[in-house]
């Protein structure tokens, strides 16, 4: 089962309120047909069952349900439910009457947040938080009733955006912060801390690999200026200038040939220890650095005589 079937199916058997029930009712009727009678078909069959027990409860209807395999030789089941009586006293209840509906569905928080759970029910998927990117989507039919589902996921900071895509509208939720404040809004308890545990662990796991990163980056400087640092005590050596080196730069010098892999820490502590007198790292940097700039009058005096 797909992580977007799991949250339906957890969400579709939560207990609310009958005046929540009629928001969620309401975001899900304006998103099927309802030209002719109302029909609405969805793959899940928890959705199924709570649409079918919706109509039951709030308006004593009985839907007709049929069901039929997926298009495409789809694995999944479609389950179609459709209602011809009450159809017009059922709109209005519902708050249908054009592209958006009536401020009573959403008029408080409790109300919208069914609302939200509704249209999550028959119109969005989202992400399993295991792949590699989180996005949640709702795929709606027009653009006004998209900027509508967006100012309502936007009341609560989810930052929720629009995307036109062919003849379709998706209002969609990028950011894994946002998507797991979602699922919380529906009510969605168990996914919420499905998803939350997966979203810290792959924060770590990135966390930890741009910290790896980091250190070889770190590793591969140190070994780099070494390498620059033995190359300049080479040449002041092959130039015969290396006695103008006085005693402490030399034995700095001489500790970086027999350590050419070791940091400025690493190199101050190895020569405190092994010759008793203690030198900072601070302090085996400006020998090193007097070494550089002798071996750098010396390439310049080279290539002159070039």
């Amino acid at each position: 089962m797909s992580f977007t079937a799991t949250v339906k199916d957890e969400v579709s058997k939560l207990d609310v309120a009958d005046t929540e029930k009629i928001s969620e009712l309401s975001a899900i009727v304006q998103n099927n047909d309802y030209s002719d009678g109302i029909k609405i078909v969805t793959e899940n069959n928890a959705v199924a069952r709570l649409i079918y027990s919706l109509f039951k409860d709030l308006f004593n209807v009985y839907a007709r349900v049929s069901v039929k395999r997926g298009y495409n030789y789809s694995k999944n089941m479609l389950y179609t439910l459709e209602v011809k009586n009450k159809v017009s006293d059922i709109l209005k209840s519902l708050g249908i009457c054009g592209n958006v509906p009536e401020n009573f569905i959403y008029a408080d928080e409790d109300l919208l947040m069914a609302y939200l759970k509704g249209l999550f029910l028959t119109k969005a998927s989202v992400n399993d938080p295991k792949t590699s990117r989180y996005h949640l989507e709702f795929n709606l039919d027009n653009l006004e009733y998209a900027e509508f589902v967006q100012k309502s996921l936007n009341h609560f900071h989810l930052n929720s955006k629009i995307l036109h895509r062919e003849h379709r509208y998706v209002v969609y939720i990028k950011e894994a912060e946002k998507i797991g404040d979602f699922l919380r809004i529906i009510g969605a308890v168990k996914a919420v801390l499905y998803f939350e545990d997966i979203r810290i662990y792959r924060d770590h796991k990135n966390m930890t690999n741009r910290l790896n990163n980091c250190e070889q980056a770190n590793v591969d400087k140190i070994i780099e200026t070494a390498n620059e640092q033995v190359k300049d005590i080479e040449l002041l050596k092959e130039m015969d200038v290396y006695d103008l080196l006085n005693d402490k730069e030399k034995e700095v010098s001489y500790y970086r040939i027999k350590y050419p892999e070791a940091s400025l820490v690493e190199l101050s502590q190895i020569i405190s220890m092994e010759t008793g007198n203690k030198i900072t790292k601070s302090g085996v940097y400006h020998r090193l650095n007097k070494i550089r700039q002798l071996a750098v009058k010396m390439k310049e005096k080279k290539k002159s005589e070039n």
